[in-house]
């Protein structure tokens, strides 16, 4: 199936994506009160706290579950790149450095880099550019690793 978005600059698309988590991450706050943080999304769904109005978990599920439900939809519609496939026992690996990662920096990139910068935190800027400065340490170290293999 064919998609107009294929056919649009990937520029405007990442624009037209960023706005629409700046749209959604406000929407949440200014209608429950929450900040757009996955992990603690996730978090509070899988392990809802002892006297915790259903209410309070019903968003929580809702909210991933229209991830999952909006990713599958892009994924079939859109120009979606395909990436190799990765062992299983590596992807385990990566998501348990994530999760300490999350637990260790009190949060997650979306709930630092998007919420937290907007809210003006001292501690999110803190977070997001340690983030972003090991994210670009990883690559440039991949990077370097993968020519000094090929050579």
């Amino acid at each position: 199936m064919m998609s107009t978005w294929q056919f649009t600059h990937p520029f405007l698309q990442a624009a037209m994506g960023g706005l629409l988590i700046g749209l959604a991450s406000w929407l949440l706050l200014a209608s429950l009160g929450r900040v757009t943080g996955i992990s603690g999304i996730a978090a509070g769904a899988l392990s809802p706290s002892q006297g915790a109005p259903a209410d309070e978990t019903a968003w929580r599920w809702a909210f991933l579950l229209g991830l999952v439900v909006v990713g599958a939809l892009v994924a079939n519609t859109m120009h979606v790149p395909v990436i190799a496939a990765r062992p299983y026992t590596l992807l385990a690996a990566a998501g348990l450095l994530v999760g300490f990662g999350t637990v260790l920096g009190s949060g997650c990139t979306s709930g630092h880099g998007v919420c937290g910068l907007g809210r003006r935190s001292m501690r999110s800027l803190v977070a997001t550019l340690v983030f972003m400065g090991a994210g670009m340490v990883t690559v440039a170290a991949t990077t370097i690793a993968t020519i000094l293999i090929a050579a």
